[in-house]
Protein backbone atom coordinates (compact mmCIF):
# COMPACT_ATOMS: atom_id res chain seq x y z
CA UNK A 1 0.00 0.00 0.00
CA UNK A 2 1.15 3.49 -0.82
CA UNK A 3 0.96 6.25 1.76
CA UNK A 4 -2.02 7.82 -0.06
CA UNK A 5 -3.83 4.47 0.03
CA UNK A 6 -3.17 4.21 3.76
CA UNK A 7 -4.42 7.76 4.39
CA UNK A 8 -7.71 7.11 2.55
CA UNK A 9 -8.19 3.69 4.17
CA UNK A 10 -7.66 5.22 7.61
CA UNK A 11 -10.12 8.05 6.85
CA UNK A 12 -12.82 5.59 5.75
CA UNK A 13 -12.27 3.44 8.84
CA UNK A 14 -12.57 6.52 11.06
CA UNK A 15 -15.69 7.96 9.41
CA UNK A 16 -17.42 4.85 8.03
CA UNK A 17 -18.21 6.38 4.65
CA UNK A 18 -16.70 7.75 1.45
CA UNK A 19 -18.31 11.15 2.00
CA UNK A 20 -17.02 11.37 5.57
CA UNK A 21 -13.53 10.35 4.49
CA UNK A 22 -13.57 12.96 1.72
CA UNK A 23 -14.44 15.70 4.20
CA UNK A 24 -11.81 14.48 6.70
CA UNK A 25 -8.89 14.56 4.27
CA UNK A 26 -10.27 17.41 2.13
CA UNK A 27 -10.60 15.65 -1.23
CA UNK A 28 -13.56 14.79 -3.48
CA UNK A 29 -15.69 11.68 -3.00
CA UNK A 30 -14.75 10.31 -6.47
CA UNK A 31 -11.08 10.69 -5.52
CA UNK A 32 -11.62 8.67 -2.34
CA UNK A 33 -13.45 5.91 -4.26
CA UNK A 34 -10.77 5.81 -6.94
CA UNK A 35 -7.87 5.62 -4.46
CA UNK A 36 -9.66 2.97 -2.44
CA UNK A 37 -10.29 0.84 -5.53
CA UNK A 38 -6.63 1.19 -6.57
CA UNK A 39 -5.51 0.10 -3.09
CA UNK A 40 -7.74 -2.98 -3.24
CA UNK A 41 -6.50 -3.82 -6.74
CA UNK A 42 -2.89 -3.56 -5.56
CA UNK A 43 -3.55 -5.62 -2.43
CA UNK A 44 -5.50 -8.32 -4.22
CA UNK A 45 -8.39 -8.35 -1.74
CA UNK A 46 -11.34 -6.15 -0.79
CA UNK A 47 -11.09 -3.76 2.13
CA UNK A 48 -14.81 -2.96 2.31
CA UNK A 49 -18.10 -4.57 1.35
CA UNK A 50 -20.37 -2.09 -0.43
CA UNK A 51 -24.10 -2.27 0.21
CA UNK A 52 -26.47 0.56 -0.82
CA UNK A 53 -23.80 3.18 -0.43
CA UNK A 54 -22.63 1.90 2.96
CA UNK A 55 -19.16 0.47 3.57
CA UNK A 56 -18.49 -2.43 5.91
CA UNK A 57 -14.89 -3.36 6.70
CA UNK A 58 -13.86 -6.85 5.65
CA UNK A 59 -12.03 -9.21 8.01
CA UNK A 60 -8.81 -8.42 6.13
CA UNK A 61 -9.34 -4.70 6.74
CA UNK A 62 -9.99 -5.28 10.44
CA UNK A 63 -6.77 -7.30 10.66
CA UNK A 64 -4.82 -4.58 8.87
CA UNK A 65 -6.23 -1.59 10.75
CA UNK A 66 -4.38 -1.91 14.11
CA UNK A 67 -1.09 -1.74 12.19
CA UNK A 68 -2.35 1.36 10.36
CA UNK A 69 -3.24 2.97 13.69
CA UNK A 70 0.29 2.35 14.99
CA UNK A 71 1.72 3.81 11.79
CA UNK A 72 -0.33 6.99 12.17
CA UNK A 73 0.80 7.23 15.78
CA UNK A 74 4.40 7.17 14.57
CA UNK A 75 3.61 9.78 11.90
CA UNK A 76 2.12 12.01 14.61
CA UNK A 77 5.40 11.72 16.55
CA UNK A 78 7.35 12.70 13.42
CA UNK A 79 5.05 15.71 12.94
CA UNK A 80 5.47 16.79 16.56
CA UNK A 81 9.24 16.46 16.30
CA UNK A 82 9.26 18.48 13.06
CA UNK A 83 7.25 21.26 14.73
CA UNK A 84 9.64 21.31 17.67
CA UNK A 85 12.63 21.50 15.35
CA UNK A 86 11.04 24.30 13.32
CA UNK A 87 10.00 26.45 16.27
CA UNK A 88 13.26 25.88 18.11
CA UNK A 89 13.87 26.58 21.77
CA UNK A 90 12.38 29.65 23.33
CA UNK A 91 14.99 31.65 25.20
CA UNK A 92 12.30 32.62 27.70
CA UNK A 93 11.16 29.10 28.59
CA UNK A 94 12.85 26.14 30.24
CA UNK A 95 11.07 22.77 30.07
CA UNK A 96 12.18 20.44 32.86
CA UNK A 97 11.48 16.76 33.49
CA UNK A 98 12.29 14.89 36.68
CA UNK A 99 11.54 11.65 38.43
CA UNK A 100 9.30 12.09 41.45
CA UNK A 101 12.09 11.42 43.97
CA UNK A 102 13.98 14.52 42.82
CA UNK A 103 10.95 16.82 42.73
CA UNK A 104 10.34 17.31 46.47
CA UNK A 105 13.55 18.86 47.81
CA UNK A 106 16.26 18.94 45.15
CA UNK A 107 14.28 20.53 42.32
CA UNK A 108 12.80 23.42 44.37
CA UNK A 109 16.27 24.29 45.67
CA UNK A 110 17.65 24.19 42.12
CA UNK A 111 14.87 26.45 40.82
CA UNK A 112 15.48 28.91 43.64
CA UNK A 113 19.17 29.11 42.75
CA UNK A 114 18.35 29.44 39.04
CA UNK A 115 15.82 32.24 39.66
CA UNK A 116 18.56 34.43 41.10
CA UNK A 117 20.50 34.26 37.83
CA UNK A 118 17.63 34.04 35.32
CA UNK A 119 14.48 35.64 36.78
CA UNK A 120 13.03 36.24 33.30
CA UNK A 121 12.95 32.57 32.23
CA UNK A 122 9.58 30.83 32.55
CA UNK A 123 9.86 27.27 33.88
CA UNK A 124 7.58 24.31 33.30
CA UNK A 125 8.09 21.11 35.29
CA UNK A 126 6.76 17.60 34.72
CA UNK A 127 7.39 14.74 37.14
CA UNK A 128 7.44 11.52 35.09
CA UNK A 129 8.74 7.97 35.19
CA UNK A 130 12.17 7.41 33.63
CA UNK A 131 10.88 5.83 30.35
CA UNK A 132 8.56 8.80 29.83
CA UNK A 133 11.44 11.21 30.40
CA UNK A 134 13.48 9.40 27.77
CA UNK A 135 10.73 9.42 25.13
CA UNK A 136 9.79 13.07 25.77
CA UNK A 137 13.40 14.24 25.44
CA UNK A 138 13.92 12.12 22.33
CA UNK A 139 11.02 14.03 20.72
CA UNK A 140 12.63 17.30 21.86
CA UNK A 141 9.50 18.20 23.82
CA UNK A 142 11.62 19.15 26.84
CA UNK A 143 15.06 20.63 27.40
CA UNK A 144 16.54 18.52 30.20
CA UNK A 145 15.54 15.64 32.45
CA UNK A 146 16.84 14.45 35.81
CA UNK A 147 16.73 10.83 36.95
CA UNK A 148 18.33 8.29 39.28
CA UNK A 149 19.69 5.72 36.86
CA UNK A 150 21.90 5.73 33.77
CA UNK A 151 20.14 5.63 30.39
CA UNK A 152 21.44 4.64 26.99
CA UNK A 153 19.59 6.14 24.02
CA UNK A 154 21.03 7.15 20.62
CA UNK A 155 19.17 10.50 20.62
CA UNK A 156 20.21 11.50 24.13
CA UNK A 157 23.33 12.42 26.05
CA UNK A 158 23.74 12.17 29.81
CA UNK A 159 25.76 14.08 32.37
CA UNK A 160 26.71 12.57 35.70
CA UNK A 161 25.82 15.00 38.51
CA UNK A 162 26.47 13.16 41.75
CA UNK A 163 26.64 9.77 43.46
CA UNK A 164 23.81 9.28 45.88
CA UNK A 165 23.30 6.09 47.86
CA UNK A 166 20.62 4.08 49.60
CA UNK A 167 20.08 5.14 53.21
CA UNK A 168 18.07 3.75 56.10
CA UNK A 169 15.20 5.81 57.51
CA UNK A 170 14.09 4.31 60.84
CA UNK A 171 11.16 5.41 63.02
CA UNK A 172 12.40 6.74 66.37
CA UNK A 173 12.83 3.89 68.85
CA UNK A 174 12.74 1.06 66.30
CA UNK A 175 16.52 0.49 66.12
CA UNK A 176 18.85 -0.01 69.08
CA UNK A 177 20.88 2.77 70.66
CA UNK A 178 24.03 0.89 69.67
CA UNK A 179 23.17 1.11 65.96
CA UNK A 180 22.15 4.74 66.23
CA UNK A 181 25.46 5.60 67.90
CA UNK A 182 27.34 3.74 65.16
CA UNK A 183 25.45 5.65 62.48
CA UNK A 184 25.43 2.74 60.04
CA UNK A 185 23.39 -0.42 59.65
CA UNK A 186 23.88 -3.57 57.63
CA UNK A 187 21.18 -5.54 55.90
CA UNK A 188 21.61 -8.21 58.58
CA UNK A 189 20.88 -5.59 61.28
CA UNK A 190 17.49 -5.00 59.63
CA UNK A 191 16.47 -8.64 59.33
CA UNK A 192 14.32 -8.57 62.47
CA UNK A 193 12.51 -5.25 62.02
CA UNK A 194 9.64 -4.46 59.63
CA UNK A 195 10.93 -3.00 56.36
CA UNK A 196 9.06 -0.99 53.74
CA UNK A 197 9.88 -2.74 50.47
CA UNK A 198 10.34 -1.14 47.05
CA UNK A 199 8.97 -2.56 43.81
CA UNK A 200 11.67 -4.82 42.29
CA UNK A 201 11.00 -3.25 38.87
CA UNK A 202 12.31 0.03 40.28
CA UNK A 203 16.09 0.60 39.89
CA UNK A 204 16.67 1.11 43.64
CA UNK A 205 14.31 -1.75 44.51
CA UNK A 206 16.20 -4.02 42.12
CA UNK A 207 19.56 -3.00 43.61
CA UNK A 208 18.28 -3.71 47.13
CA UNK A 209 16.98 -7.12 46.08
CA UNK A 210 20.35 -7.99 44.54
CA UNK A 211 22.25 -6.79 47.64
CA UNK A 212 20.06 -8.92 49.93
CA UNK A 213 20.59 -11.96 47.76
CA UNK A 214 24.37 -11.46 47.70
CA UNK A 215 24.44 -10.96 51.49
CA UNK A 216 22.20 -13.96 52.10
CA UNK A 217 19.79 -11.80 54.10
CA UNK A 218 16.01 -12.03 54.07
CA UNK A 219 14.22 -8.85 55.11
CA UNK A 220 10.81 -8.76 56.80
CA UNK A 221 8.96 -6.82 54.10
CA UNK A 222 5.87 -5.54 55.85
CA UNK A 223 4.59 -3.29 53.04
CA UNK A 224 5.71 -2.84 49.43
CA UNK A 225 5.38 0.53 47.65
CA UNK A 226 6.20 1.95 44.23
CA UNK A 227 7.58 5.36 45.18
CA UNK A 228 10.36 6.34 47.57
CA UNK A 229 8.31 9.10 49.18
CA UNK A 230 5.55 6.61 49.98
CA UNK A 231 8.17 4.56 51.82
CA UNK A 232 9.39 7.67 53.62
CA UNK A 233 5.84 8.64 54.64
CA UNK A 234 5.23 5.17 56.09
CA UNK A 235 8.47 5.42 58.07
CA UNK A 236 7.37 8.82 59.41
CA UNK A 237 4.24 7.10 60.72
CA UNK A 238 6.24 4.35 62.43
CA UNK A 239 5.17 1.51 60.13
CA UNK A 240 8.63 0.25 59.26
CA UNK A 241 12.16 1.06 58.18
CA UNK A 242 12.41 2.71 54.76
CA UNK A 243 15.40 2.07 52.49
CA UNK A 244 15.41 4.98 50.06
CA UNK A 245 17.79 7.08 48.00
CA UNK A 246 19.61 9.94 49.68
CA UNK A 247 17.69 12.56 47.64
CA UNK A 248 14.39 11.33 49.07
CA UNK A 249 16.02 11.24 52.50
CA UNK A 250 16.55 15.01 52.21
CA UNK A 251 12.83 15.32 53.03
CA UNK A 252 13.05 13.56 56.41
CA UNK A 253 11.52 14.91 59.60
CA UNK A 254 14.32 14.28 62.10
CA UNK A 255 11.87 14.61 64.99
CA UNK A 256 10.17 11.43 63.85
CA UNK A 257 12.89 9.29 62.28
CA UNK A 258 16.59 8.51 62.42
CA UNK A 259 18.83 8.48 59.34
CA UNK A 260 21.61 5.90 59.07
CA UNK A 261 23.95 4.93 56.27
CA UNK A 262 23.45 1.45 54.84
CA UNK A 263 26.29 -1.02 54.41
CA UNK A 264 27.20 -2.37 51.96
CA UNK A 265 26.98 0.84 49.98
CA UNK A 266 24.32 0.72 47.24
CA UNK A 267 25.05 3.57 44.82
CA UNK A 268 22.32 5.69 43.24
CA UNK A 269 23.77 7.72 40.35
CA UNK A 270 22.03 11.05 39.66
CA UNK A 271 21.99 11.99 35.98
CA UNK A 272 20.98 14.88 33.74
CA UNK A 273 19.62 13.77 30.36
CA UNK A 274 19.64 16.05 27.29
CA UNK A 275 18.82 15.78 23.56
CA UNK A 276 22.10 14.86 21.86
CA UNK A 277 21.39 16.58 18.55
CA UNK A 278 20.64 20.01 20.04
CA UNK A 279 23.34 22.08 21.76
CA UNK A 280 22.35 22.97 25.32
CA UNK A 281 21.41 26.62 25.76
CA UNK A 282 22.96 28.90 28.33
CA UNK A 283 19.79 28.51 30.43
CA UNK A 284 19.94 24.71 30.32
CA UNK A 285 23.63 24.64 31.26
CA UNK A 286 22.96 27.07 34.10
CA UNK A 287 20.08 25.01 35.43
CA UNK A 288 22.07 21.78 35.37
CA UNK A 289 24.76 23.56 37.39
CA UNK A 290 22.14 24.83 39.86
CA UNK A 291 20.74 21.32 40.18
CA UNK A 292 24.20 20.02 41.00
CA UNK A 293 24.57 22.73 43.66
CA UNK A 294 21.17 21.82 45.10
CA UNK A 295 22.24 18.19 45.43
CA UNK A 296 25.21 19.27 47.51
CA UNK A 297 23.34 21.78 49.67
CA UNK A 298 20.35 19.58 50.53
CA UNK A 299 22.36 16.47 51.38
CA UNK A 300 21.12 14.55 48.35
CA UNK A 301 24.68 13.60 47.50
CA UNK A 302 25.92 13.40 51.10
CA UNK A 303 23.61 11.40 53.37
CA UNK A 304 25.91 11.89 56.37
CA UNK A 305 24.83 15.55 56.46
CA UNK A 306 21.20 14.52 56.97
CA UNK A 307 21.74 13.10 60.45
CA UNK A 308 20.97 15.30 63.42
Amino acid sequence: MRLRHIEVFNAVMLTGSVSGAARLINVTQPAVSRILQHAELQLGFALFQRNKGRLTATSEALTLYPHIERLFGMLDEVQRLAVNLRTGESAKELRLLTVLALSYEILPHAIKLFRVKHPEVAITVKALHSPQIVSTLALQEADVGFLLSPVTHPALSQQHLADGRVVCISPRGMLSARLLKRGTVTLADLSKVPVIGLDVLDPVGRSLSNACREAGVGLDIAITVQTYHSALALAHHGLGVALVDSCTAASVDLKRVDVLELEPRIPVPIKALLPAAKPASVAVKSFVHCFQQALSRTGGADPASLRA
